[in-house]
């Protein structure tokens, strides 16, 4: 039955796929929990531990509840909705288990009075229960902290009593009556006969939801809300971590941030930016600030135009981005406001900013400022704030941040980027230009994209689930770099050493090799395949380049005794790199450097004939001048007659060079169209008007407008057309990439040939392989480890490669989202790309763009190597079920 209710509740309310799959979650264990049978006294803890173990039947990352009542977090990424899942789960909890009485926690006022409209109020366009048809009839009752102590007189009992407070409401002292440092509603109230919160900690069914739950964890407030005796918690966080910054123990379902931005769906796309060529020299602070803010103004009238066009084009509602300015001080950000309002874009921006800090309003009420922000109507285009957003700043129209003096990379990253990654539309729109955070970030600008690309960093970090520090001991892990073949063959060289001398000198070799090894990549630019490498004068280049690497290392590493540490490496550059060539050859598949980013498209307006019945019938207007008199004195307005000394432009030619200014319209391609629409306007117009001399005049004076509605008329005729992948520009070879491996500790590094549980074959890492150029490598399925077995026993097999995750430039997605093919495979005659599937998803859509990109990357690269001496590149999609150890490479390349 509950599967009943939570698919109904889905369908009513529309709830995106993460929030479905939440409630879905809570759902079942809601099932498992008995909140009719709770004990009291010594038998509590045991009951607990009870409940605690079915829920981790379920969910076996919920370590411990983190209360004293069964509570459950669930960790959901900044604009997905977790007040819509507050909503879900209320009106699951109601239909399906009967409970009518919830208390919601805010964490501070801002989202106290959020939360009363989103819950309380049945016409605004967010209220969490339009579509619950059952609470149209029984409409829940709201409580808050200004009506709840006679609140109990007010409601009846079948109906549903939803409780909003802000946590300081019982969890800090009031200031107010007799009875100082008791919170007011812990005293008794006439209307109850006791205490508002000994009535909430009497009731047998309160469920406790927690919005921004990670500021409930404190000791305070984590004591308050026990003693509120729930059967039920539901906690709401985008960041599950506690006052320490340790991940919460009881996260039942999780959709961060990086989940949502891998998916491409509810967030914006985030962006850094920042001048082309930047350099900051002798500039000073105030220089760069006004750089970066007109920066910034240039990205925000650019998505602005974008956003109008969206909007006009399909139909929907405008939407007015702004820009959000972030200054060191309140000082800085009163400069910043005047430098904006007085001085800069000749004011066109005066009375379009507001500044939003301590100074200007209290903490508690900025959201008050910001009620109307997301209106098009509303002015303000720029927003200077000093460390005031705090939770439940929820706009969706800010899509640039401007970070003004230096902010920390990490902050900017965890605190400012969250603010405006909500989409106005609800989901991307599928335009880059309005699908697009950016932030300006000129002199942090590297600093900033390496802390956005930091394994734990929000943007980059896919789970706060981890480990306790009672496993760390049994089940840790550490990243290794995978062992090549030419490390394999550098470690047996220093092995074989006998004295320490000999040793040194092998360490000497193996360093210079490094060296050569680091060269070569580069030197793609110079040969057309790999086997030209060996040519004599390329070797010299090579020599020339690789004496020049290790100097630059040797300086780096040691600057006052760089000579010394270079001159041993030195001396065996002459002996080693025609070895070092000979080995990359050897060891090397010949992987062209490409990319494959995204498809070209022909974009085209069709030929049509103009529909003159509207917007033709024009007048000739008076040419007039108005005077007014401004100072002391007399008032006056007056109407002159104006003289014309002009000879216009013939009619259809002002019309094509008006219709010219429209970006997206190319003279070069559409002037015979032009030229004919023109023509038809012209006619059009001067079965109109009465003296046909009028006509040059005419429109003249109302040449935008005619150009507006033929411009108009031409984008209903505009068509776009795919033509296939850009054509990349092609290298001959490129680098291999380092591959770096998770070593779980108790699991660790196993024979390639090794039969493994298909649930453990993720967990190990294979060694022992001869024909890749790593000789370790890790697997994430029986079929990719089965498939590394026939390719190392099939003697038509010369080398392979699994991939590092970086090795390729393949995208997908329309640029989105890269391809990492599963293993490259060189035999005599053909290097073949190839990626195993179950047989279920070979058809699937995601399967089949990534299939089109890396065809694309095979037809280049045997596009080029057929020119050079090299082999051909097929891609191939290999069925899991036909892969077996025993079978030979060409019998699976064949069968499908």
């Amino acid at each position: 039955m509950s599967n009943f209710y939570s698919n109904n509740i889905k369908q009513r309310l529309s709830l995106r796929e993460p929030l479905a799959e939440a409630l879905d979650v809570m759902a079942k264990l809601v099932e498992q929990l008995d909140f009719k049978n709770r004990p009291s006294g010594e038998a509590y803890a045991a009951f607990l531990e009870e409940q605690l173990s079915k829920v981790r039947a379920i969910c076996p990352a919920c370590k411990n509840f983190e209360r004293e009542f069964p509570s459950f977090a669930f960790s959901i990424a900044t604009g997905i909705g977790k007040t819509r899942l507050m909503g879900a789960c209320i009106a699951y909890l109601y239909l399906a288990k009967g409970i009518k009485h919830f208390f919601i926690l805010a964490p501070n006022l801002t989202l106290y009075e959020k939360l009363m409209r989103d819950f309380g109020d049945p016409s605004y366009e967010k209220y969490v229960f339009r579509g619950i048809s059952e609470f149209v009839h029984n409409e829940p009752y709201i409580i808050t902290g200004e009506n709840y102590d006679m609140a109990r007189s007010l409601f009846s009992e079948n109906q549903i009593q939803i409780n909003i407070f802000n946590i300081s409401k019982f969890n800090t002292e009031s200031k107010e009556g007799s009875k100082k440092g008791t919170p007011k509603m812990r005293r008794l109230s006439e209307y109850l006969g006791q205490s508002y919160f000994n009535y909430l900690s009497s009731l047998d069914d309160l469920v406790i939801l927690m919005d921004e739950a990670h500021r409930y964890h404190a000791d305070a407030s984590r004591k308050a809300i026990n003693e509120l005796r729930p059967i039920l918690g539901l906690e709401m966080t985008a960041t599950p971590t506690d006052e320490k910054g340790k991940p919460f123990k009881n996260i039942v379902y999780e959709y961060n941030l990086a989940q949502a931005l891998l998916d491409g769906k509810y967030v914006k796309i985030p962006t850094i930016a920042k001048r082309k060529n930047f350099s900051r020299g002798n500039m000073n602070d105030e220089e760069l600030d006004i750089l970066k803010i007109e920066d910034a103004i240039s990205v925000h009238e650019y998505t602005k135009l974008h956003l109008q066009m969206f909007a006009k084009n399909n139909n929907l509602p405008l939407v007015k981005p702004f820009i959000l300015i972030v200054c060191k001080n309140i000082q800085h950000a009163t400069e910043t406001f005047n430098r904006i309002e007085n001085e800069m874009f000749d004011r066109k921006y005066a009375g379009k900013v507001l500044q939003i800090d301590s100074s200007t309003k209290k903490d508690e009420e900025i959201d008050k400022q910001f009620l109307s922000l997301e209106k098009p109507d509303n002015k303000i285009e720029i927003v200077i704030h000093v460390n005031m957003l705090k939770e439940g700043w929820d706009v969706t129209n800010l899509y640039t941040i401007v970070p003004l003096r230096a902010a920390d990379a990490p902050i900017l990253v965890e605190q400012q980027i969250g603010r405006g990654l909500r989409l106005p539309y609800g989901k991307r729109t599928g335009y880059a230009d309005i699908d697009k955070l950016t932030v300006i970030a000129h002199e942090n600008f590297e600093a900033v994209i390496a802390k956005a690309n930091d394994k734990n960093s929000v943007l980059s970090k896919f789970s706060y689930v981890e480990l306790d520090d009672d496993q760390l001991n049994t089940t840790p892990g550490k990243i290794v770099t995978a062992t090549t073949i030419i490390d394999f063959q550098e470690q047996k060289a220093i092995k074989e050493a006998k004295t320490e001398i000999e040793k040194q000198n092998a360490r000497a070799i193996m360093d210079a090799q490094r060296a050569v090894w680091e060269v070569i990549p580069k030197m793609n630019t110079q040969v057309s395949c790999t086997k030209e490498l060996s040519r004599p004068e390329v070797i010299e280049v090579i020599k020339a380049n690789t004496r020049s690497e290790i100097i630059k290392k040797a300086r780096e590493r040691d600057p006052l005794f760089a000579d010394e540490v270079a001159k041993p490496l030195l001396e065996e550059v002459d002996d080693v790199v025609e070895i070092v060539v000979k080995n990359f050859i050897d060891n090397i598949i010949e992987i062209p450097r490409m990319t494959i980013q995204k498809e070209a498209y022909k974009a085209e307006y069709k030929w049509f004939d103009l529909d003159t019945r509207i917007g033709f019938d024009l007048p000739a207007l008076e040419d007039e001048i108005l005077r007014v008199s401004v100072g002391a004195g007399e008032k006056s307005v007056e109407t002159l007659q104006a003289k014309t000394g002009r000879k216009f432009e013939s009619p259809v030619n002002q019309i094509v060079v008006s219709l010219m200014d429209y970006d997206d319209i190319d003279y070069d391609n559409n002037s015979e169209l032009l030229y004919h629409l023109a023509e038809q306007a012209v006619n059009a117009i001067g079965k109109n008007i009465e003296k046909e001399e009028d006509l040059p005049k005419v429109v003249n004076q109302f040449k935008k407008a005619i150009s507006n509605t033929i411009y108009d008329q031409m984008k209903q005729h505009f068509v776009i057309t795919p033509l296939g992948y850009l054509k990349p520009k092609v290298l001959p070879f490129t680098g291999i990439v380092e591959q770096h491996l998770t070593e779980l500790e108790g699991f660790g590094k196993i024979d390639f040939r090794d039969i493994v549980k298909p649930g453990f074959v993720k967990k190990y890492i294979y060694r022992g392989f001869l024909k890749s150029y790593y000789t370790e490598c890790k697997f994430d399925s029986s079929t990719e480890l089965n498939f590394a077995n026939v390719l190392e026993a099939d003697k038509n097999v010369i080398r392979w490669l699994r991939p590092a995750p970086n090795q390729f430039n393949i995208f997908w997605a329309n640029g989105s989202k890269r391809y990492e093919p599963d293993f490259i495979v060189e035999t005599s005659d053909c290097i073949y790309m190839v990626e195993t599937k179950a047989v279920k998803d070979l058809t699937a859509e995601d399967v089949l763009a990534k299939k089109a990109a890396a065809e694309e990357y095979c037809k280049n690269a045997t596009e080029y190597t057929s020119k050079n001496g090299g082999k051909p590149w097929k891609y191939h999609l290999l069925r899991h079920d036909i892969v077996e150890r025993s079978n030979s490479f060409e019998y699976l390349i064949r069968s499908f």
